[in-house]
């Protein structure tokens, strides 16, 4: 798994359901960018796509809590 995808999937498990979110991601991306998903990102759903929660955090980058922008620049976003 690319570590594009890794990071797509914690912003998707942080905005879905409790059992999606144990499953996938790690704790620390979870940890990281899981209440900027919840606070921007809540319109965005599954069904839009994997880059639409990215994008979503990209199009709010100048709110983004400090944790989750290092999270994004390490990993060149």
């Amino acid at each position: 798994m690319s570590i594009r995808t890794a990071l797509v999937l914690a912003f998707i498990a942080a905005a879905s359901s409790a059992a999606l979110a144990q499953s996938s991601g790690t704790p620390e991306q979870r940890a990281a960018c899981g209440p900027d998903v919840r606070r921007f990102c809540y319109r965005v759903k599954q069904s839009d796509g994997d880059n639409a929660y990215l994008q979503c955090l990209e199009l709010n980058r100048d709110n983004l809590s400090a944790k989750c922008l290092n999270m994004l620049k390490s990993y060149g976003k």
